[in-house]
């Protein structure tokens, strides 16, 4: 077995929207596993609900701790639109407990959110109603895709998330305060790839803000993708640069 990695999704996806990449992850020899947030996915409990975000970070800490004592193996983070600021917490948090990182079109910086009107009820509701539920403003499935087959798919989903609380929402503003000062702290080879026509994340200050980061990095940008990689008509492109990025850590490290 090459290494091990841990996926963890977007605020409205799950494990079942990347099948594909995590089976030639899986076929290139890498032990693969997939993280439902709690709250999301096949987690039927408190839906959209989390208490807090450094709960969310704990929840991947703990999994990667209790992994890493089976035996030992280098172990990459592949983190997905939101799931990338999950995953910059778990590192800056937790520095040992992964070999590096990959963030795919991560959400460090957005391009839609809720109106003033919104944001001020999600604040009222967290002093007085903390799992209040509120939309999450995503829910086109044109932000994620063009491809016919996965618009289909997106609008038939019964798992995907469409709404959050109000704690949650709260809690997702506090982390992205708590990642100010990542940058210096995050030392792991760092693979940033990014989609040209992103409707969801903003790509300039999120490349700048990767190459602040303090470790490797590397950035690919596929200028006629969208959102989620995994739904373009060809996501071979960036399942073979993942995979590339992968051997190339896995191989640097046997030869030191």
């Amino acid at each position: 077995m090459r290494a091990r990695v841990v996926c963890i999704h977007g605020i409205q996806s799950h494990g079942g929207w990347y099948e594909h990449s995590c089976r030639r992850l899986a076929e290139a020899g890498f032990e693969v596993f997939f993280l439902d947030r709690r709250g999301s996915g096949l987690n039927a409990q408190d839906r959209g609900d989390a208490p807090s975000f450094r709960r969310l970070l704990r929840d991947v800490a703990e999994f990667l701790e209790a992994r890493k004592k089976d035996f030992v193996l280098k172990t990459f983070v592949v983190a997905i639109s939101w799931g990338g600021k999950v995953a910059a917490g778990v590192v800056k948090r937790r520095p040992g407990l992964v070999d590096g990182m990959a963030l795919l079109c991560p959400g460090f910086y957005h391009r839609l959110s809720l109106s003033l009107s919104e944001k001020a009820a999600v604040v009222w509701a967290r002093l007085t109603r903390p799992t209040r539920l509120f939309p999450i403003p995503l829910s086109d499935p044109r932000l994620f895709t063009a491809t016919e087959k996965w618009l289909k798919f997106l609008r038939e989903d019964p798992l995907t998330l469409h709404q959050a609380t109000a704690r949650f929402l709260i809690g997702s503003a506090a982390l992205d305060l708590y990642l100010r000062d990542a940058p210096s702290r995050i030392k792991v080879p760092v693979l940033l790839m990014l989609a040209g026509r992103d409707c969801i994340i903003d790509n300039r200050p999120t490349r700048d803000l990767v190459r602040r980061f303090a470790g490797p990095k590397e950035v690919v940008e596929y200028p006629d993708a969208h959102h989620t990689l995994e739904f373009e008509a060809n996501p071979e492109w960036h399942i073979t640069d993942l995979l590339d990025w992968l051997r190339r850590q896995t191989e640097s490290s046997k030869s030191i």
